[in-house]
């Protein structure tokens, strides 16, 4: 398979709004020994790219500086010390960046292939927030069959995936959104509740609808004043887990007697930083017990609207407008 030494990416010279992101040329990247080289055909967009454009989440060491940590495509190289994947596999991947360009080197622990019957833009939407969800909500919440799940932001990329997921496995989901619009979208995807954070006091609802016992686990994408309401809706042995601050705040002034009077633990986590080996353990989960369910149809990334690659500023401007519900995804 012909490869060229060129390709075209999305460019960002300094940090700002989203007029900073430009087409550009560049080389196009060799695979490390343990790499898969993916032409990429569609490229997730998330909200870590908004806070990497805005300056506000730097790669780590090593990691390319390009946007896009997800993307799908075919496989057209490899490095020696990779076994998994062949030339021509296609393949999804959950990338430490450079995913906003026509070829994306990614780890082959990190990939997974295309759920039966799907296309480049649906396998695009799943990596960031499957891996996501499954490591935080499943890992390290620990929900299980039986128990709530209260997810704040439930009509988002983020948002959705937790929802059909905690569904798929048995578990009563609980969301608040920000319209009811978005709370119906909720409902439609599997959510037992959805509470309109805008008309209603969702942590007074979450008291109602438990009837005073409080829910299992939380998951946690606003931060700010949502912190000590969080703690105050948990029942005992509950889990808090805190995956962003879209509200800015990472300071709260809460009360943590409850902490100690029912045994909560608060936690949460960042996907970035995790090591390849880390990564490439949630992707041998989620295959073998998400991707069946992906394959079977019983659920799966809703795509809210595509963009080319040349129009990576419009999807960062819908993204933070928030008026989208589900994923953005970029066509290459």
């Amino acid at each position: 398979m012909s490869i060229p030494q060129t390709m075209t990416f999305v460019k960002t010279d300094a940090a700002g709004g989203p007029e900073v992101l430009v087409a550009a040329t560049g080389p196009v990247p060799a695979p490390k020994p343990d790499d898969v080289l993916i032409r990429v055909r569609a490229a997730g967009v998330n909200r870590p790219d908004v806070a990497q454009r805005q300056g506000n989440y730097p790669p780590p060491p090593g990691a390319s500086p390009i946007l896009g940590l997800e993307v799908a495509g075919e496989v057209v190289a490899k490095g020696d010390q990779v076994t998994a994947w062949a030339v021509g596999d296609h393949v999804c991947a959950l990338a430490n960046g450079g995913g906003y360009a026509e070829y994306c080197a990614v780890p082959a622990t990190q990939c997974l292939p295309w759920p039966k019957g799907y296309d480049a833009v649906q396998a695009a939407a799943l990596p960031e927030t499957c891996f996501t969800v499954w490591a935080n909500l499943f890992q390290m919440g620990r929900l299980a069959k039986g128990e709530t799940a209260l997810i704040h932001g439930g009509s988002g990329g983020i948002g959705l995936t937790a929802i059909q997921l905690a569904h798929a496995f048995g578990a009563r989901v609980i969301t608040t959104a920000g319209s009811d619009e978005k709370c119906a979208a909720c409902r439609r995807f599997g959510a037992d509740e959805a509470i309109n954070y805008r008309t209603q006091d969702w942590a007074a609802e979450v008291k109602r609808l438990t009837e005073g016992k409080g829910v299992n686990v939380v998951l946690d994408m606003v931060g700010g004043p949502y912190i000590a309401k969080n703690i105050r809706s948990l029942g005992m042995d509950g889990r808090l887990v805190f995956i962003a601050f879209l509200q800015g705040s990472r300071v709260a002034d809460a009360d943590f007697m409850p902490v100690m009077l029912r045994r909560l633990t608060i936690t949460g986590s960042t996907m970035r930083p995790r090591t390849t080996a880390q990564k490439g353990a949630i992707a041998g989960e989620l295959r073998a017990r998400v991707w069946p369910m992906l394959d079977a149809g019983r659920f799966g990334p809703v795509i809210h609207a595509t963009f080319p690659l040349a129009q990576a500023a419009a999807a960062h401007r819908l993204m933070e407008s928030s008026q989208h519900i589900g994923k953005i995804v970029l066509t290459v």
